[in-house]
């Protein structure tokens, strides 16, 4: 049975979740960075994470990394880019792809207050061309050192925390934007959690 202060704590981040932000990852592989990536995610209120695996394989999740962080997100699978990206574009989300391109824009040039999907492509290869092809936006953090590269999880936290700066602005934190079905469900979930969950996870 879960206790008075577990139920409280559920619900106050259920409260702070925002569906219509989320992360899209095509093929990542490196489980240290998909696992830190989840972490990430749960702190900046992502409540979906949208796993693009042509082979359909469970998302590398180390939970030494990731503080069984995993528990608290929903995973939505896809075999290709293309389907994923055109279903959430279905529902409205604008798509911004991570790129390293000339064309890129600073991240901080998009509003991140619309329904949003930021894709990142996996470790060695980058965003794919399906993922540019349907973009809405693309965007990249700008660097100024030698390596032109971040890693994976540091450009999501970045980029999250950009999208945190202008929801805050527009107080998408002070009521919850989880329909009630969306938090009734998630929050059945969580409380089935082992009595023994680190309540700090």
């Amino acid at each position: 049975m879960p206790t008075k202060k577990r139920i409280e704590k559920a619900k106050h981040v259920l409260s702070l979740r925002q569906p219509d932000l989320r992360i899209a990852l095509e093929e990542v592989t490196n489980t240290h960075n998909a696992s830190a990536v989840v972490r990430t995610c749960d702190a900046a209120g992502v409540m979906y994470l949208e796993i693009i695996s042509a082979a359909m394989e469970p998302f590398p999740v180390n939970r030494a990394v990731s503080t069984r962080a995993e528990k608290w997100l929903k995973f939505n699978y896809y075999s290709s880019t293309k389907k994923c990206l055109t279903h959430l574009k279905k529902q409205g989300f604008k798509i911004a792809a991570t790129h390293l391109g000339p064309e890129a824009a600073p991240h901080t040039s998009v509003d991140y207050t619309q329904p949003i999907v930021i894709v990142f492509g996996n470790e060695a290869e980058g965003i794919s061309h399906d993922a540019l092809d349907l973009a809405d936006y693309v965007i990249k953090v700008p660097m100024m050192g030698m390596v032109q590269s971040l890693n994976l999880s540091v450009s999501v936290g970045i980029i999250l925390y950009e999208a945190i700066k202008q929801r805050e602005k527009k107080n998408f934190y002070s009521q919850t934007r989880l329909s009630t079905q969306e938090f009734q469900n998630f929050l059945n979930s969580w409380l089935k959690r082992p009595p023994d969950y680190p309540e700090n996870s």
